[in-house]
């Protein structure tokens, strides 16, 4: 089968790889083409487009980066028609595959979609959308079926494709000499993976170095950005470490984390963290308006109640910040409480395997 697959970025990009390296175990004449990264190129996709030539991020940046968007919608478009899939496969990014949902639609090529749009979040009659675009939808998160059911959507809970990596992970056996790391506390800091987030939250993390001197700052830093960006980080004296993201949770004491899917990898690691955000106002004024749930972490919808703090916007400063972190260091009942929400959420999540769950389900619609 002819599969066009469609990831806009890193984490899209990563669990996109692990559904293609799946699907080539069950189908020997597999072959794949669309957009995404250099995980899904990696393992065999023939990237038209890769996805850092359009990534955005926020409700002003998309706005003002929509030409960029429009110009790779026709480039996408015009690919797909002369590639001539049997089946498409979009990966997350909401705004940009829903679009590639609708065209295909149109062209009457089978859609499947593998980690839906988040429409539970905000402007929930999206999901008539997805209904009428899209043939099958795999959700990663366990309260999304119920909510699918509600628009008459078929959807199917695979599990989450986090665990086929902590599955895969084996930690180094001198993570410490290898970085040249103390044995002091590690405090992990997260940033993100995207430019717009270091610029926006690196700058208070760096802040918090001199209110724990016994303890070492390390940050999480990512390849697929330029590498001047963390400077600012290096001048302070933390060390910048890249993409050993799982070696560096396996030795954290706690973590502080850029709200997305880093929150509930942090916490299937066990490690305490608190949740950080923060875009530009006019990005943030709309986002308030428009979203319907009560927490933006991962952890915390998922276990349905506050498991971690969130500290958003305005309340992203250094003083709260440092309190917080304070707190989950030396208070130790705060702290057993976060690891027993943890450990709810592990139970939520279940233990399939997305990736071959998934990767099943497709190849038995075709």
């Amino acid at each position: 089968m002819k599969y066009y697959v469609i990831s806009g970025e890193r984490s899209g990009d990563l669990h996109a790889s692990n559904l293609i390296k799946a699907l080539k175990k069950i189908d020997s004449h597999a072959d794949f083409r669309g957009m995404g990264g250099d995980y899904s190129g990696e393992v065999g996709q023939h990237l038209h487009v890769h996805y850092k030539e359009i990534a955005l991020m926020g409700f002003l940046e998309v706005l003002l980066g929509f030409r960029k968007v429009l110009k790779y919608l026709s480039v996408i478009k015009k690919d797909i028609l002369l590639y001539k899939p049997d089946v498409i496969i979009l990966v997350d990014y909401g705004g940009f595959n829903m679009k590639i949902a609708k065209f295909a639609k149109l062209h009457q090529i089978p859609v499947h979609y593998y980690i839906p749009p988040k429409v539970w979040a905000w402007n929930q009659k999206r999901a008539l959308k997805i209904k009428a675009y899209v043939d099958q939808v795999y959700c990663i998160l366990p309260f999304e079926i119920p909510f699918f059911e509600k628009y008459g959507v078929t959807a199917h809970y695979v599990g989450n494709p986090l665990l086929d990596e902590l599955r895969a992970f084996k930690p180094h056996d001198f993570f410490h000499q290898k970085n040249e790391l103390s044995y002091q506390p590690i405090i992990a800091l997260l940033p993100g993976s995207r430019s717009q987030e270091l610029n926006n939250m690196m700058r208070v993390m760096i802040e918090l170095v001199n209110d724990f001197p016994n303890a070492q700052f390390i940050i999480a830093g990512v390849r697929n950005l330029n590498a001047d960006l963390y400077q600012p980080a290096i001048d302070a004296g933390i060390k910048v470490i890249f993409d050993q993201t799982y070696d560096l949770l396996h030795h954290a004491n706690a973590a502080v984390v850029t709200s997305g899917t880093a929150t509930l990898e942090t916490a299937l690691f066990r490690v305490p963290q608190v949740v950080v955000y923060k875009t530009s106002g006019l990005s943030y004024a709309i986002a308030k308006n428009l979203i319907r749930v009560p927490y933006i972490s991962l952890v915390n919808l998922i276990a349905d109640k506050e498991v971690v703090k969130e500290l958003i916007q305005g309340d992203f400063d250094k003083s709260n910040l440092s309190q917080e972190l304070n707190k989950i260091l030396t208070d130790t009942v705060y702290r057993g409480e976060m690891l027993q929400g943890y450990d709810e959420i592990k139970s939520r999540i279940g233990d399939k395997m997305a990736s071959e769950e998934t990767a099943r389900l497709i190849f038995d619609v075709k």
